[in-house]
């Protein structure tokens, strides 16, 4: 009987310490994540009189970002559903598109998009009470 409680308690902690592990790494990619995807919003809405190094600097901050994705979305598949990592991506492939064909409005809309389906990545994976029952 000892032994089954010892064994359960165990799990529980692992369980926790793993969700507890699993929801930081995902706070700092989203946080991350959002941050270059708000410098890149800055140099849309900044260009304006040097269109031609302002584009190169737009191109180059996508750029950032899809490599970013590319490097934590393994990770976060590990434990995220993947419709909603698709959604980010098809996000930053929308983006890059809009980017080609100079679409800065459909740019910024699809910037506001990821920016709230990383928030809601975050909060459905938080650890809390209302996520728990």
């Amino acid at each position: 009987m000892k032994k089954e409680i010892v064994i359960c308690i165990f799990i529980v902690i692992i369980i926790v310490i793993a969700n507890i592990v699993t929801q930081n790494y995902t706070t700092k990619t989203v946080s991350e994540l959002n941050s270059k995807l708000e410098a890149l919003e800055t140099e849309i809405t900044d260009i304006g009189e040097s269109e031609d190094i302002a584009k190169d600097s737009v191109k180059n901050k996508i750029e950032e970002v899809e490599k970013y994705w590319e490097d934590v979305h393994s990770k976060l598949a590990y434990y995220i559903e993947h419709d909603e990592l698709e959604k980010v991506e098809t996000d930053i492939v929308g983006i890059n598109s809009s980017i080609e064909t100079n679409d800065y409005e459909q740019v910024l809309s699809k910037i506001d998009e990821s920016k709230f389906i990383l928030r809601h990545i975050e909060d459905k994976y938080a650890f809390t009470l209302e996520n728990v029952f």
